[in-house]
């Protein structure tokens, strides 16, 4: 299964190539860059209870997000179905964990995840990362009095969200999110 997009053409098709969708690395070059934006990081509204978000234009149709973190909170467990990605932060710093494991897309409630799938990474001002479709992850800003602001960009936009709990080695799909959801 490929983790990135890609558009197959012909030499031989008379119809012209459609414009290739924007790369892993095309949309950790845009969050890259985004976050180093003094001026759109420093005009993002900060919340001291709830994050808060703009959306942007992200590159070659994909969605992206400017977004703010209070002190002490995070995203839950979560994956962005057949999307891929990449965030950087911009200021503060955040908490990755993720599983380097690849989950069956449906069909399924309950997992019992193997030893070993744990991953954790810190992400700095200035540090991110790009990620494949149905990338697992909990993305935190754990530092007690320091808001974080970090940058997003997927493709396809977000077709759907699917959330999840996790208990130990145990990981539960609990809800499904859809673009309609976020309005």
């Amino acid at each position: 299964m490929s983790v990135s997009p890609s558009s197959v053409s012909s030499s031989a098709s008379p119809v012209p190539a459609a414009v290739s969708a924007p790369t892993q690395a095309d949309l950790l070059d845009f969050v890259r860059r985004t976050a180093a934006d003094a001026q759109l990081i420093a005009a993002l509204p900060l919340d001291p209870e709830g994050r808060t978000w703009v959306r942007l234009d992200g590159p070659g149709g994909s969605e992206a997000w400017l977004i703010g973190w209070p002190p002490g909170t995070g995203t839950g467990w979560h994956d962005h179905a057949d999307s891929v990605g990449a965030f950087m932060t911009a200021s503060g710093e955040l908490k990755e964990h993720s599983l380097a494991a690849r989950l069956p897309t449906d069909g399924w409630k309950t997992l019992e995840l193997t030893d070993g799938v744990d991953r954790e990474r810190r992400l700095p001002a200035g540090q991110g990362r790009a990620f494949g479709r149905h990338h697992v992850h909990e993305v935190l800003n754990e530092s007690p009095d320091r808001h974080a602001i970090s940058v997003h960009a997927y493709y396809p936009p977000l077709p759907r969200i699917r959330r999840y709990s996790r208990s130990g080695g145990i990981l539960r799909l609990e809800q499904v999110e859809r673009p309609e959801d976020w309005q």
